[in-house]
C-alpha cells in the first residue's frame, strides 16, 4: 500500500498490520529473511540483553529541547502581555507575532465555519500557519508547542508509576472515536453560530490560563488529567484531540520526519514502549517494515522520544533533500 496512504489510514484510526511480502520491496524481503536465519537471532537477543545489562538507559536531548521549547513559547506570551513587549499579543488560538496574524488552524476552521465567512487576517494567519507546521511536520505542534502536552506528560509519568502499583488502569478506546469528534465540532460550529470546542480545549484554557488569568476552565482540566493519570493514558491526546488530526493532516506530506531504519534495528520494542502514539511505531515489529527505510507517518507528535531510547540509531530525524545539500 502507498505510504501516505497507509499513513493517513492510521491517523483516522485504522489498524496497523503485518504486510505481504508482495507488499515490501525486494530490499526489505531479503533484510527480513536475513534477520530470520539462526544466526542473526542469536547474535539479536545477545545485542538485546547486552543493551538491558548495559549502561545506556536512553538519551534525554530531544526530551529536554521539547520543554524547553512549549516553556519559552509560551513564556512569549506571559511576558509580551503583562510587559506590554508586543512582540506576540493574544494566545495559541488566536495571535499577532510582530503586528502578523498567527491563527491556530483548528479554531480558524471553527471560526469560519461558525460565522460562515473568511476575513482576510484570518485566511492570512492561517495559511502563515500551515506553512510553518507543514515544514515542520506530523503533529509537532502538540509536543513542541501545546501547554496541555507538558501537563500530560507529568500526568502519564504519574499513570505509570501508579499503574505499577495497580492503583491506575489504562483503558483504551477506539482511535476512530477521534474523527468522529472531529465532525462532531465541525458540525456544531455550522450548526451552532459558535466555536464550541474552543469552550472545551485544554491548549485555549491554559493558553488564555497563562495569558490572561482566566482560571475557570482549569476545573476542566484537572478532570481530563484525573482521567489519564487513573483511567485512561494519555486520554485527550490519543482519542479525542481534534487539534492533534488537523495539524496531522496538514503534515502528512512535509519533509520533516522520524525515519526508521530496517537494518539497524533490534526489535526489542523500547521505542513503541515511550511513544504517545505507538500504533506509528508497529514497523518496528519484525517482519512489519516494507521497506529498509520508512518514514514513520503523519500522526507522529515528531517528539523524539523514540529517538532519545533507541540505543543503535535506528530511528532518527531526517529532512527530505537536506542531506543531498549537505
Amino acid at each position: 500500500m502507498n505510504r501516505f496512504v497507509e499513513s493517513w489510514r492510521l491517523m483516522l484510526g485504522g489498524k496497523p498490520y503485518k504486510p505481504a511480502p508482495e507488499q515490501m520491496t525486494e530490499a526489505a524481503r531479503e533484510l527480513h529473511a536475513f534477520k530470520r536465519t539462526p544466526e542473526q537471532k542469536r547474535l539479536r537477543i545477545a545485542a538485546i540483553h547486552e543493551e538491558f545489562e548495559g549502561e545506556y538507559k536512553g538519551s534525554y536531548k530531544w526530551h529536554y529541547r521539547r520543554w524547553i521549547s512549549i516553556i519559552v513559547i509560551n513564556l512569549i506570551f506571559v511576558v509580551s502581555y503583562h510587559y506590554d513587549v508586543q512582540l506576540v499579543e493574544g494566545a495559541l488560538t488566536a495571535s499577532r507575532f510582530v503586528g502578523f496574524h498567527m491563527a491556530d488552524l483548528n479554531a480558524a476552521l471553527q471560526v469560519m465555519l461558525a460565522y460562515k465567512e473568511l476575513l482576510i487576517n484570518l485566511a492570512i494567519g492561517s495559511a502563515t500557519v500551515l506553512i510553518v507546521w507543514w515544514l515542520v511536520g506530523g503533529r509537532a505542534f502538540c509536543s513542541w508547542v501545546c501547554p496541555y502536552h507538558l501537563l500530560a506528560e507529568a500526568a502519564e509519568w504519574l499513570h505509570l508509576k501508579l499503574a505499577a502499583r495497580g492503583w491506575a488502569k489504562d483503558h483504551t478506546f477506539d482511535r476512530r472515536l477521534r474523527v468522529v469528534i472531529y465532525v462532531v465540532f465541525i458540525v456544531l460550529a455550522f450548526a451552532t453560530g459558535y466555536t464550541v470546542f474552543e469552550t472545551i480545549s485544554p491548549v485555549g484554557i491554559l493558553s488564555r490560563f497563562l495569558v490572561y488569568g482566566t482560571w475557570l476552565g482549569l476545573v476542566w482540566v484537572g478532570v481530563l488529567l484525573t482521567i489519564e493519570i487513573f483511567y485512561s493514558r494519555r486520554f485527550w491526546c490519543r482519542y479525542i484531540c481534534p487539534i492533534g488530526l488537523t495539524y496531522g493532516m496538514v503534515g502528512s506530506t512535509s519533509p520533516t520526519h522520524v525515519e526508521y531504519d530496517l537494518a539497524k534495528c533490534l526489535h526489542e520494542g523500547e521505542c513503541r514502549r515511550v511513544c504517545m502514539v505507538p500504533h506509528v511505531l508497529e514497523i518496528t515489529k519484525k517482519g512489519y517494515a516494507p521497506d529498509t527505510r520508512v518514514a514513520i507517518g503523519a500522526d507522529c507528535t515528531r517528539c523524539g522520544m523514540c529517538v532519545d531510547v533507541c540505543p543503535v540509531g535506528a530511528l532518527t530525524y531526517k529532512v527530505k533533500g537536506l542531506d543531498k545539500l549537505l
